[in-house]
């Protein structure tokens, strides 16, 4: 293997550690903080959340481009850029992060009474609750382009050495202010100083690894246009994303009960999360296609793009089929039988949508890197108003079911128009795709699906599920991977050999 497939590999398993050690914490703590907080302030705490990833929203992608434009000074060999253009982009979160927290002050009462179905008991605690997660914009907002930074400069493992432990305490922090009789307002208090904790460390590493960073911060007017004007698409489309991926529980709180969120919100926190492998893998896959498109190396870009999602549907894929056909066991086993019975439909049909939603980092992240950064977010304005009437008649007709059934459709089609789009926009053929290694891996995730069909019939239950998993591994293994790919495998295992390169060169070798 190259040496750039093996800094796409290191970064990727980089990545998914950072990711997957986060999930099994909160996979022990959620169902504590449940029973800690009640039904009615998880559900409230889960709200929050979702209002406060709207307005954070207004970084409008500036942390991304941060990222780029530190990588471009740094493969260009321009290290006196660097300064100027990080710090521009810090007095810019600054600014945009201080309206945005003031706008959710003033927001809060009206979100709270207009917007939430909250119970008559717990507004006061709410609106102060959103108030003070306000406070953190501008906190989130600037480490986001110090984070840029370590991961401009490839150093993945920087990166995740401190969101590691943040992720962590979003799930424990809970419980420790549950334990010091802390209400809501006091745990979000908890979670903010622990984001501007993380803020120092990546500002302190940022100018360790990087000593032209180390002048006087300086705003620079003639870099501001171009920065808005590269991050403005993929603002959009955050923006677009964010409202309409978390619509479904905003419904469900404004139509419903807020304790119909709890038991939509946990399962699907939950199936959400086994998307550590394309997070893990998305995060590296921008650079590689931008720096391949820019080279003109269209062969390998198109060869990337049918492995990742080749490995993707191979690992994650099996998890989502186990989920739909043992979801009342998981939810009985995590959470109780009052989940297994109100939530099982639920976790079946948004595994489904998430099954085939799992590739869509591979094409939404080769369309960025060959510059059509307007495709997605021109489909999402669509999706938006699509969506809401969908979520809007799943909730009335059918509770939190139909809003899951919408939330699946929402999801298998936005990966289906991407992937098209790629086929169309950029110079991947789908035939070669498909020969690569798309046509096998759906062959195989069909025949486990009737094999976990038949263990059902037959009641062989988690033994047998067990055996056909150790099957899928084996014949994905030595049946669906070519030997390049054999030595991708063999190169997770030893990403440490490549650990004494210096920084320069893994600058050098970026994407």
């Amino acid at each position: 293997m190259d040496v750039r497939n093996k800094i796409i590999v290191r970064n990727t398993v980089l990545n998914f550690f950072g990711l997957v050690v986060p999930l099994a914490v909160g996979f022990v703590t959620i169902p504590m903080v449940v029973r800690a907080l009640g039904n009615d302030r998880f559900g409230i705490l889960a709200l929050v959340w979702v209002v406060f990833g709207y307005f954070g929203l207004f970084d409008l992608g500036l942390g991304r481009t941060t990222t780029r434009y530190i990588a471009d000074a740094l493969g260009r060999n321009e290290s006196g850029k660097l300064a100027g253009t990080l710090w521009t982009t810090v007095y810019l979160q600054t600014g945009i992060g201080l309206v945005a927290a003031f706008l959710s002050y003033l927001a809060a009462p009206l979100i709270v009474r207009r917007v939430l179905n909250i119970p008559e008991g717990f507004v006061g605690e709410t609106i102060l609750t959103i108030r003070l997660v306000g406070l953190s914009l501008p906190v989130m907002f600037i480490s986001s382009s110090f984070r840029g930074v370590l991961e401009a400069a490839q150093r993945f493992d920087l990166v995740n050495a401190v969101k590691v432990p943040v992720n962590i305490l979003f799930y424990v922090l809970p419980l420790a202010g549950v334990a010091l009789g802390f209400g809501l307002p006091g745990i979000v208090v908890l979670l903010v100083a622990s984001r501007a904790a993380a803020l120092v460390v990546w500002g302190a590493l940022s100018l360790r690894i990087m000593p032209a960073l180390r002048t006087r911060p300086v705003l620079h007017g003639k870099l501001v246009r171009p920065l808005i004007s590269f991050s403005g698409w993929l603002g959009l489309s955050g923006i677009l994303y964010a409202v309409t991926s978390s619509m479904d529980r905003l419904v469900i709180g404004s139509l419903i009960t807020v304790e119909a969120v709890t038991f939509y919100s946990a399962p699907y926190e939950a199936i959400n999360r086994v998307g550590v492998v394309p997070g893990s893998l998305s995060m590296v896959l921008f650079p590689a296609f931008s720096y391949l498109d820019a080279g003109g190396r269209t062969d390998r870009a198109e060869t990337l793009f049918a492995r990742s999602m080749k490995f993707l549907l191979l690992s994650t894929g099996p998890v989502f089929l186990l989920l739909i056909f043992f979801a009342g066991d998981f939810l009985r086993l995590w959470l109780g039988a009052d989940f297994a019975a109100k939530s099982a439909f639920v976790v079946q049909v948004l595994a489904a949508g998430f099954l085939i939603n799992t590739v869509i980092a591979v094409p939404n992240n080769y369309l960025q890197g060959i510059g059509r950064v307007d495709i997605a977010p021109k489909y999402q304005a669509f999706e938006l108003v699509a969506f809401a009437a969908m979520t809007w008649a799943g909730a009335k007709f059918w509770g939190i079911k139909g809003v899951a059934a919408a939330s699946a459709v929402r999801l298998v089609a936005f990966t289906l128009f991407l992937l098209a789009a790629s086929f169309k926009a950029g110079r991947v053929r789908f035939g070669f795709v498909w020969k690569k290694g798309l046509a096998g891996a759906l062959a195989a995730l069909g025949l486990f699906a009737a094999g976990l069909a038949a263990n059902v019939a037959l009641g062989f239950g988690v033994w047998g599920a067990g055996v056909l998993v150790l099957a899928f591994a084996g014949a994905a293994y030595f049946r669906l991977l070519d030997g390049e790919e054999r030595a991708f495998i063999s190169g997770l295992l030893g990403i440490r050999r490549g650990a004494g390169r210096t920084d320069a060169a893994k600058t050098e070798d970026r994407g």
